[in-house]
């Protein structure tokens, strides 16, 4: 069956977007993104300028595509938990050595000087995960508060501990920052985990 034009517009559009992103991120690892101009940008990314107007106005909005799209692929065949956990979860972790692998560029977007729109969207990703575990594992430790009260509490927690952790020098490794969170999370009370446990006893 061959490639309709239409298929073929649309594999061209995302193979623009994906080196415009890709050069957004290399420039931000190298710390040269925020003093970038369009023209840098394109050219290394190997396309013209009116290529980024056609699918950016903002290069902000590309460097947040560019962010999102390197932590989606890190945590890629990762699931929600369909139970409460008794650890932080996998997909968690595959976050957490993500940011370990570029915690320089994480220490900048996420700083006083950093992206508000990076920002947004990490916490935003964030929030999303809390909600959908909360949601699946059916615990009652919020019972009462709304779930997208839950969610923001759970992301702005991890958010403050991940960037605390980045700040640190020498950096805990991730085993100790995912034990932070985790603890974080669970609070100095009775541990989340345990409910399900003592229901069944």
């Amino acid at each position: 069956m061959s490639e309709s034009s239409d298929e073929r517009v649309d594999a061209r559009v995302e193979r623009t977007k994906r080196v415009l992103q890709q050069a957004a991120l290399t420039l931000a690892r190298d710390g040269r993104f925020d003093d970038a101009t369009v023209a840098e940008i394109t050219e290394h990314a190997g396309v013209n300028r009116s290529s980024f107007y056609q699918h950016y106005d903002d290069r902000q909005v590309l460097l947040a595509d560019a962010i999102e799209a390197a932590e989606i692929e890190a945590v890629e065949g990762l699931d929600t938990p369909t139970d409460v956990p008794s650890h932080l979860p996998a997909s968690m972790i595959a976050f957490l050595q993500h940011f370990d692998a570029d915690a320089d560029l994480y220490r900048r977007l996420l700083g006083s000087r950093g992206s508000p729109i990076v920002v947004a969207r990490i916490r935003a990703r964030f929030e999303a995960q809390a909600r959908a575990g909360v949601i699946s594992s059916g615990t009652t430790a919020f019972e009462g508060l709304p779930i997208d009260i839950v969610a923001a509490g759970i992301a702005g927690s991890c958010m403050s501990v991940i960037q605390a952790w980045l700040e640190l020098d020498p950096r805990p490794s991730i085993e100790t920052a995912a034990d932070w969170v985790w603890r974080v999370l669970v609070g100095p009370g009775v541990p989340i985990a345990s409910e399900r446990h003592d229901s069944e006893s």
